[in-house]
């Protein structure tokens, strides 16, 4: 059969609507800047110390052994051209361009830097190499690039298979796939921060229960049935038990009592499904100063350590008595009680100067035509109703149902400059 008499339209490879072009754009920016906070990466990050969080680069051309690490501004405009690793965000760091661990290389725009900045944290994410499995991200050799989850304490980037887990589905999520829990603690830290389980169950994020019934069509899409993350058991010795003896709770609270020497007097105090957190974790400050009832300096690490998925506003549950403080300075953990230190607070100020950005440039804008005088004012609107009726006119000629080609687009800024070209 002659495939010229085929009448069906050819088919237009990496071809977008109009639309879908500008909302790909938009999502883009958006995630650039929640990455990169809000730098715009027109200053070294250097003068302002060990920021709290920020956008890190490892630069292989310069630092091939992955012990070091720039800010935006220095990977654009100092590593240009260069093998760059983006790690996304880091915290407590200060940007190392053109110190000692760089040789020769000079910053360009912040020369006068200290020999190392010596409170630097560096992992094999600077290298490349991420997960348990050291693998690069994205991986030349995966036929799919799969997502990482990041650990909040080592910042490290985990495959979900790599977790320690005996299936995905232990990983909190809804029906849409979409997580459930705010951060993420790895196998390895979890051996650190063992004291996360004599807190209050509340911290944890829970798995949507199976069973759960969906309410009527008035309500759909609302859950029954299903416990929050504080259980439905009782307030013994700072931890909301759960039915079940042989829970990590459970265990770190047979460790807590051999510790203190007994029970607590906390014991029988309800903290049922619908018990808010911030009154789960009152109701314990009402009877003891520290929420885990023991001296943490003196506890045993809890065995049996896996990963961790912790609740929204968790940080707010951690004890801050005096023995907890020092056990935090002592591990080097004080970040976990700092709410600001989050992904979700960094990213919450991300979209707070974005939209100061934009607000920013619509007033340049418009101060920008107030400036003009009427007849370079007059012009300038002319060409904006040109360019509005242009594109009406192009949309209203195009059939909606078929994509639009770079040769499209072409041709009407093309037919917008002949029309100004006719008029002048």
């Amino acid at each position: 059969m002659d495939d010229s008499c085929n009448d069906e339209p050819e088919q237009v490879e990496n071809a977008f609507t109009i639309d879908e072009y500008l909302k790909e754009i938009e999502e883009e920016e958006l995630e650039a800047d929640l990455v990169l906070g809000g730098d715009e990466g027109k200053e070294c990050t250097y003068s302002k110390g060990y920021m709290k969080r920020q956008a890190v680069f490892s630069c292989l051309t310069c630092t091939p052994d992955g012990n070091a690490g720039v800010c935006t501004a220095c990977s654009l405009s100092c590593h240009d051209g260069h093998q760059i690793v983006e790690l996304w965000t880091k915290r407590n760091f200060r940007c190392d361009c053109g110190n000692s661990k760089f040789g020769e290389f000079y910053c360009k725009i912040f020369p006068n830097k200290e020999i190392q900045n010596v409170e630097n944290s560096y992992n094999h994410n600077f290298k490349g190499s991420y997960c348990t499995c050291g693998r690069p991200y994205p991986d030349p050799n995966a036929e799919e690039q799969v997502e990482m989850i990041q650990c909040c304490c080592c910042e490290d980037w985990f495959h979900e298979e790599h977790l320690g887990l005996q299936s995905s589905d232990e990983i909190p999520r809804d029906d849409e796939g979409e997580p459930l829990y705010e951060d993420f603690i790895c196998r390895s830290c979890s051996e650190v921060c063992y004291f996360l389980r004599l807190n209050p169950e509340c911290i944890w994020a829970s798995a949507k229960q199976p069973d759960a019934t969906i309410k009527g069509s008035k309500d759909k899409g609302v859950l029954e049935d299903i416990p929050s993350a504080c259980g439905s058991g009782k307030l013994i010795g700072g931890t909301c038990s759960q039915d079940s003896p042989n829970s990590d709770t459970a265990k770190a609270k047979a460790d807590s009592e051999s510790i203190s020497g007994g029970e607590d007097p906390i014991v029988g105090k309800d903290c049922d499904s619908g018990t808010a957190l911030s009154q789960c974790i009152h109701g314990v400050n009402a009877h003891t100063n520290c929420l885990l009832s023991i001296n943490i300096l003196d506890a045993s690490p809890v065995p049996d350590s896996k990963p961790m998925f912790l609740s929204k506003n968790w940080r707010d549950a951690l004890c801050k008595c005096d023995h907890c403080l020092e056990f935090y300075n002592q591990k080097r953990i004080t970040f976990l009680i700092d709410k600001e230190d989050s992904i979700v607070e960094y990213e919450k100020i991300a979209k707070q100067r974005r939209e100061e950005k934009l607000q920013l440039q619509q007033g340049a804008d418009l101060s920008f035509l107030n400036k003009l005088g009427h007849v370079e004012k007059v012009e300038v609107l002319s060409a904006i109703e040109d360019m509005k009726d242009g594109l009406r006119a192009f949309l209203e000629s195009v059939d909606s149902s078929r994509p639009v080609t770079a040769e499209d687009v072409h041709q009407f800024f093309g037919n917008i400059e002949n029309k100004r070209r006719r008029v002048q």
